[in-house]
C-alpha cells in the first residue's frame, strides 16, 4: 500500500480548511485516510502559530516508513523543520543524476573520438595502399 501524506479539503463555499492526513495513494482527495497528522486554515495570517499544526512525531514515523508528502505538505513540512531529511535526499538524488549525466557525456565523448580516430586511420591505411598501388601501376606501364 501506498501512503500519501495529502491534504483533504474541508469547510465551507468560500472559507477552505484542510486536514493533513495519511492516506492510502488510491483513495479519493476527500476520502478514506488512514491518520489525520495536523490542518492548515489559510484564512488565518501568515504569521498566527494556528495557520498550520502538525503532529511532528507522527508525521516522522510516516516518513520513516516510506509515506511520499505532497508537494504542499513538503513545503509546511520545510517550514516546520520537519522535512530536513527529504530535501536531503532530494539534493543528494539531484546531485547523483548532474554526476550520471556528466559521466555519460564524458563516455560519448570518448567513443565519439576513438570512432574518429579509427576513422582517420582507416582512411590512412586507405591513402596509403592506394599511393602504394599507383607507382606500381605507373612503373609497369610500356613507355612509347
Amino acid at each position: 500500500m501506498a501512503v500519501k501524506l495529502r491534504l483533504t479539503r474541508g469547510g465551507a463555499k468560500k472559507r477552505p480548511y484542510y486536514n493533513l492526513v495519511a492516506a492510502d495513494s488510491r483513495m479519493p482527495r476527500d476520502g478514506r485516510f488512514i491518520e489525520r497528522l495536523g490542518n492548515y486554515d489559510p484564512l488565518l495570517p501568515k504569521d498566527n502559530p494556528a495557520r498550520v499544526t502538525l503532529k511532528k512525531d507522527r508525521i516522522e514515523y510516516w516518513l520513516s516508513v516510506g509515506a511520499q508528502p505532497s508537494e504542499r505538505v513538503t513545503k509546511f513540512l520545510n517550514d516546520n523543520g520537519i522535512g530536513q531529511k527529504t530535501r536531503q535526499v532530494k539534493e543528494v538524488n539531484e546531485r547523483h543524476k548532474q554526476v550520471v549525466a556528466v559521466v555519460t557525456k564524458k563516455r560519448q565523448e570518448a567513443e565519439a573520438k576513438a570512432k574518429a580516430e579509427e576513422a582517420a586511420k582507416a582512411k590512412a591505411e586507405a591513402e596509403a595502399a592506394a599511393a602504394a598501388a599507383q607507382p606500381a601501376a605507373e612503373g609497369a606501364a610500356p613507355t612509347a
